[in-house]
């Protein structure tokens, strides 16, 4: 089946000349939207948990997660590159030391040529970036620094519903802030937020554009047990919508995305055990194939709407 998309795997070939493959490490870190900081009850799509259920205990070393894990992969996909996955809560949210000892650890793993860390983008300054790529100029100057920021939507009244506690501004300067450091950048994007409509999809696509960030991870909205939307959805007072609407989400979005972004995936996947809603009980797979299909079927693909950049006014002339 033809990808009608430009893939993140592809990307990570593209840029260091065979696959490579993410190892994702457990920091003992939480989120300043659950210890008091912002709020203490977390957005309210995330679970006690966080994204933690493929991780190895929080409590082992970096190193040892990174052995584990890379032995594990290495092995199965027959891969000798990696990524150093900070991946849990909010990965920065901790002391500039401690970060910067987690940093270099993840650094001196042989086949390591990449560090990433998932977080908010409230959760990262210059003065954090400056000392990260630092740390990892003491191992080699040959490994990149990268975050992927959670933005979930581009729609400020649909982030206050959630208690994202943060805006679309933070967004914009934490992806403004961290290309002047010339640090690779990545999304996170939740296509059925409620509160969110077709409007919002497609203003998400452009926005990303417009920053030019690296890469984009598309969810659909997972519902934890444990969180303020699964007491919602108990009482049905959340409305999700269809599983065709999410696909057909999914394509304007693409449509609108710049072709060189790259999509490390169309849908994600939770425990089911700790979830009582999760892509409309259907495996994830198939909701990629049938993305696919449908993309194929209408003949689109990603960037066919993207026209809207550099003065589109002045194309007449």
């Amino acid at each position: 089946m033809e990808e009608p998309y430009y893939k993140y795997s592809q990307f990570l070939k593209d840029k260091y000349g065979e696959k490579t493959y993410k190892l994702p490490v457990n920091l003992p870190t939480t989120c300043p939207n659950r210890d008091g900081s912002f709020a203490r009850e977390g957005c309210y799509f995330c679970g006690e948990e966080g994204a933690d259920f493929e991780m190895l205990p929080e409590d082992m070393s970096v190193r040892n997660q990174l052995l584990e894990n890379r032995e594990y992969i290495g092995e199965r996909y027959g891969v000798d590159q990696f990524i150093a996955y900070f991946q849990n809560y909010t990965n920065t949210y901790l002391p500039l030391d401690r970060l910067k000892e987690y940093t270099k650890e993840a650094a001196e793993i042989e086949g390591v040529v990449a560090v990433y860390f998932s977080t908010r983008p409230d959760a990262i300054n210059e003065r954090y970036i400056s000392a990260l790529k630092n740390s990892l100029l003491e191992v080699s100057s040959e490994i990149e620094l990268a975050f992927e920021f959670g933005l979930q939507t581009v729609n400020y009244k649909t982030l206050r519903k959630v208690n994202r506690q943060h805006g679309l501004a933070e967004f914009i300067d934490a992806v403004l802030t961290a290309k002047r450091f010339k640090v690779e950048v990545g999304a996170h994007m939740i296509l059925n937020l409620p509160g969110d409509d077709r409007e919002d999809i497609v203003e998400g696509a452009r926005i990303l554009s417009a920053l030019e960030v690296n890469h984009v991870k598309l969810h659909a909205l997972f519902i934890r047990e444990n969180s303020v939307f699964a007491t919602q959805y108990k009482k049905g007072e959340l409305e999700i919508c269809s599983m065709d609407e999410y696909i057909d989400r999914v394509i304007l979005f693409l449509e609108n995305l710049a072709p060189d972004i790259a999509v490390q995936r169309l849908i994600g996947r939770a425990p089911g055990e700790e979830s009582i809603f999760e892509n409309w009980d259907t495996p994830w797979w198939e909701i990629h194939d049938l993305i696919i299909k449908r993309m194929n079927e209408r003949n689109t693909y990603q960037g066919r709407s993207y026209n809207y950049l550099k003065g589109k006014a002045l194309a007449k002339f």
